[in-house]
């Protein structure tokens, strides 16, 4: 079972897009699935098409009671075969504060992770935009990170920061955390600054820059309020190509066909 966090301390990088539309890509190519949701505002839950109100236990359970495993809380998606989440509801935020003074904090999820070690091919794990305990855990718990950068003036500015976080996580509590990868948003071909950002991250990260990128898509900003993943909200859009490109690619990152 590979773990990956979608992580990037900026806000709308396009961090929970790529987490519901990866994990759902890859499990209709027939993969086990676990989608995290680990960020309070709990956008990968209502775009699976989950409705947060009628949750009964959800990822915050997990993290703040030492009874509550991650099995009790993962449920299965009705909209895609081979995917499951473990939901996050606003109480999550709430979570920070309760866990700062829980014993080995920022590897509670860690621990929890070993119980379903052998369940799935993959868990992905949706952060929320901030360095906080939430952040750690997710950091702490994984092998890898993929960062998702949006094609705009001020992408790198954020990027140094970024790489020291992963690398004191690395140091201190994960020391076979790696990068697994860097998916470039937004995207727009046609314009010069979109084709010099994503030089200058390949410059930065070389290999590690996902060849697919991901465009700017009226349809991918739709889905989520429809409770959809792209695939099941509209196949033929280019969003919808872009990342069922992503999933093949990185499945070939993993040695697969």
């Amino acid at each position: 079972m590979k773990k990956i966090c979608i992580f990037n301390q900026k806000g709308g990088v396009g961090k929970t897009t790529t987490n519901i539309n990866l994990s759902c890509g890859l499990a209709m190519l027939g993969y086990k699935v676990l989608a995290i949701d680990i960020d309070p505002q709990g956008n990968t839950t209502s775009g699976l098409g989950f409705d947060k109100s009628t949750l009964q236990n959800s990822i915050y359970d997990v993290l703040t009671d030492e009874n509550v495993k991650l099995n009790d809380v993962i449920i299965e998606s009705q909209l895609v075969n081979n995917l499951f989440i473990a939901p996050a509801k606003m109480d999550l935020a709430g979570a920070e504060v309760e866990m700062t003074g829980a014993e080995n904090r920022e590897i509670i999820l860690k621990n929890k992770l070993k119980d379903i070690e052998s369940d799935f091919d993959f868990v992905f794990i949706d952060c929320p935009p901030s360095l906080g305990i939430l952040t750690i855990n997710a950091l702490s718990a994984c092998d890898s990170v993929i960062i998702p950068i949006q094609c705009e003036f001020y992408a790198l500015e954020g990027v140094g920061q970024l790489i020291n976080t992963i690398n004191l996580v690395k140091k201190s509590l994960n020391k076979d955390l790696e990068v697994e990868g860097v998916v470039m948003t937004m995207y727009d071909s046609r314009t010069n600054l979109c084709t010099e950002v994503y030089k200058e991250v390949t410059k930065y990260f070389g290999e590690k820059v996902f060849k697919t990128t991901i465009p700017r898509n009226i349809r991918l900003a739709e889905a989520p309020s429809f409770g959809l993943p792209i695939n099941l909200y509209d196949d033929k859009c280019k969003g919808a190509e872009a990342y069922e490109d992503l999933a093949n690619e990185f499945i070939k990152r993993q040695g697969g066909n």
